[in-house]
């Protein structure tokens, strides 16, 4: 990541740019930054001055961001919050300062929990075997669950695979990375306990520029706590420090505000990363790629193309013993509100300035605040119910001993949604989401216009449907890219056949795609933010759905049952109708691959 400052010649320091012009990620006691502004003043003079004549990057990994406002200083000093001046890293490309080598210390918060068990902590241990962690880390998990370090090794070796082009020396990266992972015992509302968590880090940190991100893979009502507890006592001296937390971000505009609210008491937004693991999925990062770098797409990204979009993700499974979490949310809160409505995003809007995270965030925000708030007309609910198929006896919603008997929270939803802009006026964006469904797959289809006057149409009879040109992405499982087209069947007759243009990533790529997790962490540490959720575009979001969210919960509306194993609600389909349109994922398609 590039930097670019003003040439300020060291012999003006009138010239230097207020204190007000920069943010910050790290904290200290306000008395040292007034006293140490002098130098650091002079030493960011001189930094500057051989910036502009080198014009070189600096590393993301190690970059260290400037000095706080007056006014946030002024609210520092009233909580008396960490805080530190930044110092230079020494990895600057093309300059050296002389300073010590920088150190990543990186905190599991609910290291006992399933998440960081199959998901972070085989992440992390991926990204290691990939030689894409710092030369110096180190890795602590901190829940309420007495264990010693051996006790988490242990655990954690279980999940540990070396899948990763199934290279040689496993078992030795597998050690060594073990060796980095310790364990300390602590309550999430204790500072006293993060007191204890910062000197452990001070010890492997070892008076090294330190870096902290922490994870927080704990449940959203404990999030302020802990951010409180480690911003004040286990925040970083001379580094950044960073915390990823996972959704759900609030229930609706409402609690979405209060929690940003809370965290911003202690963090501010830059060092916040929401993470929303399916916008680290590779097919998800190949939209941009695919709509920006092909000429043959983007002139027809447009109403006068395109009929309709369609962003589907159904489930095979149900709750599968997370009935008492999911009760609380249901489906439109879990799925719809941020994975496939965040894709939906980064479908629909207009060109960003650049690639640079803030400028494609803040075209992601157009388009959300471009949507009409969803009406119930244009949204069907329903819930799964039990099943017996082939002798075997799949249990409903309702049967899960964690969830009411007489619960209205639906498993399944579909909606239409408008964009309200000259781009997007009138087509419809068709979301459906769903558990208990007939198969496993997440994908977005993209249906375009019928040909106007076609010289074919009898070919095709009445269902011009058949003749529709469809690109797919396949999301998961099996990832790829297939165009739909129509072509002539090979003989003496005139016989229509609509085909695929396939690109099928196991067969193209030998390599194995990373998991969403792995890039998201990556990302965070080297603080790249674009696949995170801005708190402005997580207000977006939320707008839309709040007032349907409350209509349904007040009117109580009761779901549409479907069986367990079944394509969903019989309405659903009458949805689509509506606009003209049919599901993508009804018809039978041929098996690539």
């Amino acid at each position: 990541m590039a930097l670019s400052f003003p040439n300020y010649s060291s012999s003006s320091p009138s010239n230097l740019p207020s204190p007000s012009s920069f943010k910050h990620h790290q904290r200290t006691t306000p008395s040292s930054i007034l006293s140490s502004q002098n130098s650091f003043r002079h030493r960011f003079l001189k930094w500057v001055s051989i910036q502009s004549a080198k014009n070189q990057n600096l590393n993301a990994v190690c970059m260290q961001e400037a000095l706080p406002s007056n006014e946030t200083l002024k609210k520092l000093k009233d909580r008396s919050l960490p805080f530190a001046p930044p110092e230079e890293c020494g990895n600057v490309v093309g300059f050296s300062t002389g300073k010590e080598e920088c150190t990543v210390s990186i905190t599991v918060v609910g290291a006992s929990g399933d998440l960081a068990k199959k998901k972070i902590f085989p992440a992390l241990f991926a990204l290691y075997y990939e030689d894409c962690l710092p030369k110096h880390f180190t890795i602590f998990g901190y829940a309420r669950s007495k264990m010693t370090d051996a006790e988490l090794r242990n655990m954690v070796s279980k999940t540990l695979t070396c899948r990763i082009d199934k290279r040689e020396n496993c078992s030795e990266k597998m050690n060594q990375f073990l060796k980095r992972c310790f364990y300390h015992s602590g309550q999430y509302d204790s500072e006293e306990h993060f007191v204890e968590l910062d000197q452990k880090l001070k010890e492997h940190e070892a008076g090294r520029i330190t870096n902290r991100l922490f994870y927080l893979s704990i449940p959203p009502n404990i999030f302020i706590d802990v951010v409180k507890c480690a911003g004040l006592s286990a925040s970083s001296s001379n580094g950044w420090t960073r915390v990823i937390i996972e959704k759900p971000f609030g229930r609706d505009s409402e609690s979405s505000a209060a929690l940003t609210r809370g965290l911003k008491q202690y963090l501010e937004e830059d060092q916040i990363f929401r993470i929303d693991h399916y916008l680290g999925k590779e097919l998800v990062e190949n939209i941009s790629v695919l709509r920006f770098s092909n000429l043959l797409f983007e002139p027809l990204w447009s109403r006068q193309y395109i009929r309709n979009m369609q962003f589907i993700f159904s489930e095979d499974f149900g709750t599968e013993g997370r009935g008492g979490y999911f009760d609380s949310y249901g489906i439109i809160r879990d799925i719809m509100q941020n994975h496939l409505l965040q894709i939906l995003a980064l479908f629909a809007m207009e060109t960003p300035v650049s690639l640079d995270a803030e400028d494609i965030r803040n075209e992601k925000v157009k388009v959300l605040r471009s949507m009409r708030p969803l009406q119930l007309e244009n949204v069907v609910i329903g819930q799964y119910r039990s099943h017996t198929k082939n002798g075997v006896t799949y249990a409903g919603y309702v049967d899960d001993k964690m969830v009411p008997k007489d619960s209205l929270t639906p498993t399944f939803a579909a909606a239409a949604l408008f964009i309200d802009n000259a781009r997007w006026d009138g087509v419809p964006f068709l979301m459906k989401a769903g558990k208990a469904l007939h198969t496993r797959r997440a994908e977005i289809r993209v249906q375009f216009r019928h040909v106007p006057g076609s010289l074919y149409k009898k070919s095709f009879g009445k269902d011009l449907d058949q003749a529709t040109n469809e690109l797919v992405i396949r999301v998961q499982p099996d990832e790829a890219i297939y165009l739909k087209i129509n072509n002539k069947v090979p003989g003496l007759g005139m016989r229509l056949d609509r085909s695929d243009l396939y690109l099928h990533y196991a067969a193209r790529y030998s390599k194995e795609i990373p998991d969403a997790y792995e890039r998201l962490l990556l990302d965070a540490i080297q603080g790249e933010r674009r696949l995170f959720i801005r708190s402005d575009e997580l207000d977006a979001a939320w707008k839309l759905f709040t007032p349907l969210l409350k209509e349904l919960e007040e009117k109580k509306i009761t779901p549409e049952l479907y069986p367990f194993g079944s394509r969903g609600p019989v309405r659903a389909h009458y949805l689509a109708e509506k606009y003209n349109v049919q599901w993508g994922d009804l018809s039978t398609e041929h098996v690539h691959g």
